[in-house]
């Protein structure tokens, strides 16, 4: 079994020990950096009365992030698909002739 890593990352002034494979750490860590970035931009651009509030703001744009990044893939996936559709045909023409 690979060695585990005991680390600590803090997010929302909270404290988090976590046991992890070594080649998880610096993920990890840029994830900790970005979620407390987005915590000051938001606490600075609306009202917050609340830490559970920037964190769920925070997690639903990480979120739609991903959601995003997934829809654009798939478009991008049925685009190429239809491409290579439009070559295969091309080829079996001149294939063909």
């Amino acid at each position: 079994m690979a060695e585990m890593l005991k680390i600590k990352l803090s997010i929302a002034n909270r404290v988090y020990p976590l046991t992890i494979p070594p080649s998880q750490e610096e993920g990890l860590r840029k994830a900790a950096k970005n979620i407390e970035a987005m915590i000051i931009k938001f606490e600075q651009s609306y009202s917050v009365r609340d830490k559970q509030d920037v964190l769920a703001m925070c997690a639903l744009q990480f979120a739609s992030q991903v959601e995003q990044k997934t829809l654009d893939k798939e478009h991008v996936n049925e685009h190429v698909e239809e491409k290579i559709n439009a070559l295969n045909q091309l080829l079996d023409l001149h294939l063909s002739s």
